[in-house]
């Protein structure tokens, strides 16, 4: 199949490049961040030996479009997307921290209530709550970025005291956060979602705040199906969701979670393909829109001459 698995494109201009887990990025004259989103996927933090084809260009164009929706609350790093799998954008110093919004008690901050803890991140909880229950107010609750290890939940407070974040810039990040998941809800609201919980990254350049990264991704994202949310909660099943959970579900059920001394599943191209189908459902179901593949031919060869052609005119 014709997946990005990796890259190594010498760009006119290139300065520097970093591969991450997912997502290849190049420096190009100290000024722009060509983000090259392959086809691989991670679990458990461990990237998994086989691509999936689309899946970049589904994180991608999400991505693309939510922050084409949000442009107006807050502006974004983007400058051009030339390829349905590449985003080209400004370099921004980003903040060490990233900002997590919770509409609902799901995930992580389930896991700390369900503990005993009645505060997330400095926050609040009341008494009473059941997993997956809607929150009084969405509430948020940043993270540090990690340059090595995990990232750790932080609280607006330390963030303040230890200087990570002056006050001023602080507040336009929480006012803006939550501007943005208000769109991103009544986004998917319309497409018979919940918003769940979400995170954003921000950077600054020339004394501007920038929203940066993808965003409302199914890999940045949880989201609930609407239809049965209610019955689901009364009769306390788990909710239907919409994120990569079923990937990590297969490599649950075949022994794998990550841990010393176990082995990725067999991933049979059967099973690639399954995977490639849901991603391409999932974006269908959150942007509204008929996925569309690309025309059959060397993928590298497309993303490099489209790279190049709008390199030329930046």
């Amino acid at each position: 199949m014709n997946a990005i698995k990796e890259t190594h494109f010498n760009f006119p201009g290139q300065t520097g490049f970093y591969k991450g887990k997912v997502r290849d990025v190049y420096t190009v004259q100290d000024k722009y961040l060509v983000m090259v989103v392959s086809d691989r996927i991670s679990a458990f933090d461990v990237v998994l030996p086989e691509a999936i084809p689309y899946k970049g260009q589904v994180l991608n164009q999400i991505a693309a479009t939510f922050l084409k929706t949000t442009e107006d609350i807050v502006p974004n790093w983007v400058v051009t997307v030339p390829d349905p799998s590449v985003t080209i954008g400004r370099i921004c110093d980003p903040f060490k921290v990233e900002m997590v919004i919770r509409g609902y008690l799901a995930g992580h901050a389930w896991r700390e209530y369900s503990a005993g803890k009645r505060q997330v991140c400095g926050v609040a909880l009341p008494d009473g709550l059941k997993e997956n229950d809607k929150l009084p107010e969405p509430i948020i609750t940043p993270t540090t970025k990690a340059s090595v290890g995990h990232d750790e939940d932080i609280s607006r407070e330390d963030i303040l005291a230890r200087g990570i974040v002056s006050e001023e810039d602080y507040i336009q990040l929480e006012a803006y956060t939550r501007a943005i998941f208000t769109r991103g809800t009544e986004i998917a609201a319309k497409r018979g979602l919940i918003l769940v919980d979400t995170k954003y990254e921000f950077g600054k350049a020339n004394g501007t705040i920038y929203l940066i990264d993808e965003i409302h991704t199914p890999d940045s994202s949880r989201y609930f199906y609407s239809e049965g949310y209610e019955e689901r909660q009364q009769k306390g099943v788990p909710q239907k969701q919409l994120s990569k959970e079923f990937v990590r579900k297969w490599l649950i059920e075949n022994d794998f979670q990550g841990k010393d001394g176990q082995v990725v599943p067999e991933m049979t191209p059967e099973i690639v393909n399954s995977i490639s189908e849901r991603y391409i459902e999932l974006f269908e179901q959150i942007t509204g829109e008929q996925f569309v593949k690309p025309e059959q031919g060397n993928v590298l060869n497309r993303v490099e001459a489209a790279v190049n052609a709008a390199l030329q005119k930046l």
